[in-house]
């Protein structure tokens, strides 16, 4: 037989189809798998082989349940709302529904044609009203319970998209979309009290199969930390300034304490300070910087001290100067710090350069060199003075602070509530209205969706204000509360709420009265295996935890936490080892491949090239290696027969099943791979091979191959289709050879080798090794003084 996937891959793609091999049952009687995958945004230009492989893990393990008894949900959608296909529409004219369309039609037709076994009846798409209107909902529901709230605050803000975005959206100062420089912008923002969830995030993360990575990352981005929150009197005012700080036991080094520039203090007491111009200035310089700019650990160090405020410290009663300088901000903690330059660097740095005083509280470096920031024992520190242990150090002073009421101890988190609003057209409207009388007032549910008006202009305002707001016959509205004429919200939803919970509506797509029908829910959830990029671990994945643990606490899905496990694939690079991108021209298009050497190609070459969770360059000679190594799968069929394959092959085989089922398992695709093509050698070798071992072979290759596979099981008159044959069971007895081959060795050389039975008696070892000709001529004439043998490893013979 030959390859000819030109003939062959439409074949039975057309035939899984109309099989329906690939719809999974609810509420099935076999033991369930749900694999997951992160579903794409439909850009126009198409899947790429980034695609392939971050699909590939999940559909090896999909194609290898279902042939292990298994009722699998594998599903895919689109992830369609924002702001490229927006930027897309804008440039172009056409309307964002539209473009979606087109681009979903595009990416399912290169999906199916790569053979991807998704579930192509439960298919979402985020822009759908059926599904946005439970985005709504959910969103709603956070409302009612106050997890939503508005704020006027300093945003990251980029002008060419004309957009605010959350932190983790413009990390690096930098656009996530555009990669334009953000600025920092005053605006009313709708937010998520995503940090009430903050604990509940990481006490999840014992609960969960994730690579260790992963929980790092998840741990490191929410940010808990133990300390205390300490006022600070203002000298001659009734204010107190609050600081929270992990470290109370440094108190008595505080010498100086920072404050944002945007501190409201600074305006209420403006007639107090003295030096209103030069501050004034300083904010100004500070509001065109970004906030990744502003908290840069390694820069030079600017500040201005405000003439006519002091700060007292709380434990000793001296006054310290305060500074107001762009490291610190009003969204972070309490937008006040101490300062203890005595022992944290980037405090030593500013105290050097303005002439603060430094004082040694922690004995152990040399302050007139650096700060000095590891233990020992604490000085100039009063009822602290002698303690050499931190946590008690700690709880000392957390102590005196309660008994004095000038402090107390408390949790902080990194993570700052999520900036949930976006100033565009393509996306979810937020389902609320403001009413004079009322306030903000939540549209009520028999009203959902809040639909998306139909618009030809999708230019942002100038002013950051939504397409939306332009459009009379949206914002004009009544309140449902009291029946006064009110406004719509005109923001609609950031990207991320649609992708917060599509996992969930996978297991009831096309439910109109619920997100998905609980019972659904208890046979489908948690999601077994999820896997995804790095990229996302911080930003999708924290989001849709937070979502799915309210969800849980309102009794509507059964699970505390979404995903079971959780697995990362590596980047494909290009030929040239750098990422893949379109400037740099060394993108590789899968279809291309596809076209010139058949999906079961790509699928199997996009597994081999290398560790599946390690960035891999691109190589087109293995690729066609492994269009090679297909091809001589599709001829085993030329050397069948009825004659058994020796002792030897069918132990390979059996080492094949239990290596290949194993590596699969552990997402070592390229040694599963591997071994095949070590195994097909073997075959060779041997030359023949009969119809049951053929099946074994290609029931291993199936997942990375299907359609090869699909072909030949045909041709060796399989019954029904391969898809869903027994996976292939290997017996451990099987696995051990029956003869090995050892060394002899004849007063300590190696002399020869001999084959023996496997766990062979040493007389029978000695006998074989002396009937040896090339042995026995080192032994004649000569006294056998000593026979050795150490059991399937060597025979040595001492003799004189």
């Amino acid at each position: 037989m030959k390859y000819l996937f030109k003939k062959i891959e439409p074949k039975w793609q057309a035939k899984w189809e109309e099989a329906k091999v690939f719809e999974a049952k609810d509420n099935s009687d076999k033991p369930k798998f749900y694999g997951l995958v992160e579903f794409p945004y439909p850009s126009g230009a198409g899947m790429h082989v980034g695609h392939i492989k971050a699909y590939s893990s999940l559909e090896v393990i999909s194609r290898k349940r279902r042939m292990e008894g298994y009722n699998v949900l594998f599903p895919i959608g689109f992830d369609a709302f924002g702001l490229p296909t927006e930027n897309y529409a804008v440039k172009t004219g056409t309307h964002p529904r539209i473009i979606t369309d087109e681009n979903i039609k595009r990416f399912s037709n290169q999906l199916k044609r790569v053979g991807f076994s998704f579930d192509w009846n439960r298919v979402i798409d985020t822009t759908d009203e059926d599904y946005y209107k439970w985005t709504q909902w959910i969103f709603l529901k956070m409302f009612e319970k106050g997890l939503v709230f508005r704020d006027r605050t300093l945003v990251n803000y980029c002008p060419h998209c004309k957009v605010v975005l959350s932190n983790e959206d413009s990390q690096g100062g930098k656009c996530d979309i555009c990669h334009s420089d953000v600025v920092q912008k005053s605006k009313d923002v709708w937010y998520l009290r995503i940090t009430q969830y903050a604990d509940k995030l990481l006490e999840g993360l014992d609960h969960v199969d994730y690579p260790e990575n992963v929980k790092q990352q998840q741990v490191h981005w929410i940010g808990k930390s133990k300390g205390a929150f300490v006022n600070f009197d203002v000298d001659g005012i009734d204010e107190k300034l609050e600081i929270y700080t992990t470290r109370p036991d440094t108190l008595f080094g505080v010498t100086f304490m920072v404050i944002a520039p945007e501190h409201p203090i600074i305006d209420k007491y403006a007639d107090k300070v003295g030096n209103m111009d030069e501050i004034t200035a300083y904010r100004n310089e500070c509001a065109k910087k970004t906030e990744f700019e502003r908290t840069q650990l390694v820069k030079e160090k600017t500040g201005v001290r405000i003439q006519g405020l002091e700060g007292i410290n709380p434990v000793n009663g001296k006054k310290i100067p305060i500074y107001i300088a762009d490291y610190v901000m009003m969204g972070y903690g309490t937008g006040a710090i101490m300062a203890v330059p005595a022992h944290d660097q980037r405090d030593y740095d500013f105290a050097k350069k303005f002439g603060i005083d430094i004082i040694e509280v922690i004995k152990g470096g040399d302050i007139s060199k650096e700060a000095y920031a590891g233990d020992g024992e604490m000085v100039n520190s009063e009822f602290l003075n002698g303690y050499t242990n931190k946590a008690d150090s700690i709880e000392r002073m957390l102590e005196e602070l309660e008994k004095k009421g000038i402090g107390k101890a408390g949790v902080q988190y990194k993570m700052k509530d999520w900036a949930f609003n976006r100033q565009r057209y393509w996306g979810e409207p937020i389902p609320l209205i403001h009413c004079p009388n009322c306030g903000v007032v939540a549209v009520p549910e028999n009203e959902l969706p809040l639909r998306l008006p139909d618009v030809k202009d999708f230019e942002p305002g100038e002013d950051g204000q939504s397409p939306l707001a332009k459009i009379d016959s949206f914002v004009n509205c009544t309140c449902p509360k009291c029946g006064a004429a009110a406004k719509r919200e005109t923001d609609t939803m950031p990207q991320w709420a649609g992708s917060s919970w599509y996992f969930l509506r996978y297991t009831d797509p096309h439910n109109a009265n619920a997100l998905a029908d609980m019972d659904k829910l208890k046979y489908w959830m948690p999601v077994d295996w999820y896997n995804g990029g790095m990229e996302h671990v911080t930003r999708h994945m924290i989001y849709s935890r937070f979502w799915h643990h309210f969800l849980y606490d309102l009794g509507v899905v059964n699970t505390p936490e979404p995903y079971a496990k959780r697995s990362i694939q590596g980047l494909i690079l290009g030929p040239d080892g750098d990422k893949m991108s379109k400037s740099k021209g060394n993108v590789v298009d899968p279809l291309d491949i596809v076209e010139e050497y058949g999906a079961d190609t790509l699928r199997t070459y996009v597994l081999f090239m290398g560790d599946y969770g390690a960035a891999t360059p691109w190589s087109e000679s293995s690729v066609k290696g492994c269009k090679k190594f297909l091809d001589r799968v599709a001829g085993l069929t030329d050397i069948l027969s009825e004659e058994s394959v020796s002792d030897e092959l069918e132990m390979k085989l059996h080492r094949t099943i239990k290596k290949v089922s194993g590596d699969i398992e552990n997402l070592k695709f390229n040694t599963a791979i591997a071994s095949l093509m070590t195994l097909i050698n073997e075959i060779t070798a041997e030359g023949h091979l009969s119809k049951d071992d053929l099946a074994i072979f290609i029931k291993l290759l199936s997942p990375f191959a299907p359609h090869i596979c699909e072909e030949i099981w045909e041709f060796i008159g399989g019954e029904g289709l391969l898809a869903v044959a027994p996976w292939p069971e290997y017996d451990e007895g099987k696995t051990i050879a029956k003869t090995i081959e050892i060394g002899v060795q004849v007063n300590g050389k190696v002399r020869g080798t001999i084959v023996i039975p496997n766990g062979c008696e040493k007389e029978k070892a000695f006998e074989i090794a002396k009937a040896d000709e090339r042995i026995a001529s080192f032994l004649e004439g000569k006294n056998l003084i000593k026979e050795i043998y150490v059991p399937n490893k060597i025979v040595n013979f001492v003799a004189k």
